[in-house]
């Protein structure tokens, strides 16, 4: 929630008198013959209307030289070193009038004009670019500032409203959820927000930097020179704070922050909604204009229960799908292949901004900020917009783990560890190099918390995947002895870690109907989808990485050898229900070597793709929702690469093998319409009563087959051949209840390029006991296949 009020609690120091008049109604900055070296407001708000000329009143006369800044004072303002600015800057009523003071370098000259009071006072120069004078006025009035940097009046003038007349913008109650670290739309009060602030247009900038001496706003609009933008810090929440009237949309800017050591860095904003292209790394002010038309997707969202229904996933890395396509033309094309293939979601790699495009975005400086490699956010909007219009869900990567060292992002934000953990061996990401988030800070929890309910209510996201879930829940994670030390009750266990995933859980739900999380985590931790109430995690899914090892173990096996590799195909049902699945062949199993899914497979091209298609119809029909890496959907040969993407030119007609790859891909499609009409393969996926072997122990002849259950009780049967051969008269037992199946699907069917080996007809069961049921099925086996069976009538 945020906060509207404003107070001067938060202002330490000598306070200035408030400025009591509303401001005039014409308040941007106004450039009068620019030069390239006088700053300039960026011309991001729209034209003023020409204001009437103010009477002057002789230069300097009647304008008194105002007391001089105490030495100290003067010195911390020049350094960027004062917590107050706001105490010696602007107006302030004195004895015998109201004394006004500006920091603006490289000025030739400073004028305070008053409309009202028809005033044009020139202020006294008091070197070092402070300028000064006390007016002959009772109180304080309505005023702004023409500032001259050329060498005559009237040359390279601009006209602004002081900075430093405003009282804070950010409220009292704002202060408090952020000093608590419950501020759960923390980019409402952190970072640069575009806004009408007592009736004059222009940007709050504010940013948490506790450890900071002093910070100040520099950017496009002042040369890159903060010197003349000092922030003010809010008491003891860390928070510092300046309105800068007439910065508007599309200005460039960072934080010059100096740290207790009286070094100094520029650092980019860790709340910036928009940023640079990379390598440029500034961020941008942004305020969004999408107006949004997915209403209905919403609403039917949040009644859904995705446990039950289902979901069929894309991943997609978006700079990479199609080279060259920027957000909006994505959603010219990505929303219609994906409905073409009938999956029900899209889970896109990171889309928050990181400077390396190596890293695939999994090493993020911008955790409020869509790539601008590919677009603007409202960009990225009218894409997720899309792909709900077409009624296809969105799931993101999200990488709270860690973030990289760069020097002007978040490390040592302050000059201190500020994101990262205090201790510099807790901190390091042994892995990648990078740091680890110090979890068990509020205000960094809040920002990570608030971070994901930004990206699900900012954008409509669907769901967040959380990247290395692992790493976060063990101190000893990679790290041999002596590296790590235990926790309070002295296990390996990282509380703060747990605390966060529980909190971001607890609350994405609470805030956003029909959201869904899901961890990549890869040991047996107990509890990860299982509600926080009852001390789980609270994710909705977790990805199940053992299956995805095994089952990949086992189909890159010679077909004659598999016999000895029985179990990593069984292995699942062992533990398939002791959490909610995704069965994942993600990008990280087509990458550095791991080849893609075709080739993993073995023997010639004929059996690699056969075996590609067994496999896939075995994932579909094995307990728990599926996820498929883009480029695998068409058996594309060759490993990913980001700089490089999938190989569509394996669908050209033109090209002799094309229609091998098509047929895969018709078999995806039909995988996932079948998958979408047959309820036994969605509706019970967390009930063990949804699935039973009819022989998981066919280990001579490479053959799994087993029943799977609707929530009505009806099967459907599901046998996959991977031997090279085909079996005719193969016996499977099946429910006597039963009076006839019929194929709902074959991976061998000539359409998909396989041999066509195929079962018409009705398949009618004999009373021959198998398997521990007292009828009976003979089925031809296609070579290196898997087939579904549907009994009589069911829809398919």
């Amino acid at each position: 929630m945020t906060a509207t009020g404003v107070s001067a609690t938060f202002r330490p120091g000598p306070a200035p008198a408030a400025v009591g008049h509303a401001p005039p109604p014409a308040a941007s900055v106004q450039p009068v013959r620019p030069a390239p070296h006088a700053p300039t407001a960026p011309h991001h708000e729209p034209p003023q209307e020409p204001r009437e000329p103010l009477e002057p009143h002789g230069g300097s006369r009647g304008v008194r030289v105002a007391d001089p800044l105490p030495r100290a004072d003067r010195e911390r303002l020049l350094a960027g070193a004062h917590h107050d600015p706001h105490a010696w800057l602007g107006a302030h009523s004195v004895r015998g009038g109201v004394a006004v003071r500006v920091l603006r370098p490289f000025a030739r000259a400073v004028t305070v004009l008053a409309r009202a009071q028809g005033l044009r006072a020139e202020l006294h120069e008091e070197g070092d670019g402070f300028f000064a004078g006390v007016l002959p006025l009772h109180e304080i009035p309505d005023y702004e500032l023409l500032v001259r940097y050329g060498d005559r009046p009237g040359a390279d003038e601009l006209r602004t409203p002081d900075p430093y007349r405003f009282l804070p913008s950010l409220g009292e109650f704002d202060l408090h959820l952020l000093t608590e670290g419950r501020h759960e739309q923390l980019w409402h009060a952190l970072g640069a927000r575009p806004m009408t602030h007592a009736g004059v247009a222009g940007t709050r900038f504010t940013v948490w930097a506790p450890n900071a001496r002093g910070v100040r706003v520099a950017g496009d609009f002042n040369c890159w020179d903060g010197t003349a933008f000092p922030m003010r810090s809010l008491g003891s929440s860390g928070v510092w704070e300046l309105f800068l009237p007439g910065v508007g949309e599309g200005a460039l800017y960072k934080y010059e922050i100096t740290g207790r050591d009286g070094g100094r860095t520029l650092r980019a904003d860790p709340m910036a909604r928009r940023t640079e292209c990379p390598p440029a790394t500034a961020s941008v002010v942004d305020a969004s204009r999408h107006v949004w038309q997915d209403a209905e997707w919403l609403a039917r969202r949040a009644g859904r229960t995705p446990h039950t229904e289902p979901m069929s996933v894309y991943e997609v890395h978006l700079p990479s799908w199609r080279h060259g396509l920027d957000y909006r033309e994505l959603a010219e094309q990505l929303p219609a292949y994906v409905r073409d293939l009938g999956f029900t979601h899209v889970e896109l790699m990171p889309v928050a901004e990181h400077p390396f495009g190596g890293s695939w975005g999994y090493q993020v400086t911008g955790f409020y900020a869509p790539t601008a490699r590919l677009g603007t956010p409202d960009d990225f909007r009218a894409l997720v917009d899309a792909l709900h219009q077409a009624g296809i869900g969105v799931f993101m990567d999200w990488v709270p783990a860690h973030f990289p060292k760069d020097d002007w992002a978040l490390a040592r934000f302050d000059g201190e560890p500020l994101y990262e953990h205090g201790d510099p061996v807790r901190a390091e990401h042994p892995d990648w190099g990078t740091l680890q988030f110090d979890f068990g800070r509020r205000e960094v929890r809040n920002f990570l918390v608030a971070n994901a309910v930004y990206w699900c209510e900012e954008f409509h996201i669907d769901g967040l995947r959380v990247d290395a879930v692992a790493s976060m829940l063990y101190l000893d994670y990679s790290r041999e002895d002596g590296q790590w030390s235990p926790n309070a009750y002295g296990g390996r266990e990282d509380l703060d870690a747990v605390a966060f995933l529980q909190e971001m859980n607890a609350t994405l739900y609470r805030r956003c109907p029909g959201i869904i999380t899901l961890a990549e985590e890869s040991t047996a931790w107990d509890g990860v989808t299982r509600p926080t109430d009852t001390g789980g995690l609270g994710f909705g899914f977790k990805w199940n990485m053992g299956w995805m090892h095994d089952s990949l173990v086992y189909a890159a096996k010679d077909p004659v050898h598999r016999k000895y590799h029985h179990n990593e195909m069984t292995f699942s049902m062992v533990y398939a229900w002791s959490e909610n699945y995704v069965l994942p062949v993600s990008h990280d199993e087509v990458v550095h070597g791991k080849r893609a899914l075709v080739s993993k497979m073995p023997g010639d091209w004929w059996q690699r793709r056969a075996n590609h298609r067994a496999y896939l119809g075995f994932m579909w029909a094995h307990p728990g929702k599926q996820l498929l890496f883009m480029g695998q959907e068409f058996a594309q040969g060759a490993e990913w690469s980001e700089g490089h993407g999938p190989d569509w030119w394996l669908l050209d007609p033109s090209y002799s093998a094309e229609g091998d790859h098509r047929g895969v891909r018709d078999l995806v499609r039909e995988l996932n319409t079948v998958y979408a009409r047959t309820p036994a393969l969605w509706e019970r996926d967390t009930d063990p009563g949804g699935f039973r072997w009819i022989d998981g122990d066919a280990a001579e002849d490479n053959v799994f087959s087993f029943l799977r259950f609707d929530a009505a009780g009806r099967p459907l049967a599901v046998v996959s051949n991977f031997s090279p051969v085909v079996r005719h008269a193969y016996r499977v037992g099946v429910p006597a209840d039963v009076r006839g199946w019929q194929e709902a699907l074959n991976t061998d069917a000539l359409a998909y390029g396989g041999s066509d080996v195929r079962n018409l007809g009705t398949l009618t069961p004999e009373p021959v006991a198998a398997h521990g049921h007292d009828a009976s099925l003979s089925v031809a086996l296609p070579p290196l296949a898997t087939v579904w069976l549907r009994p009589l009538g069911a829809e398919a």
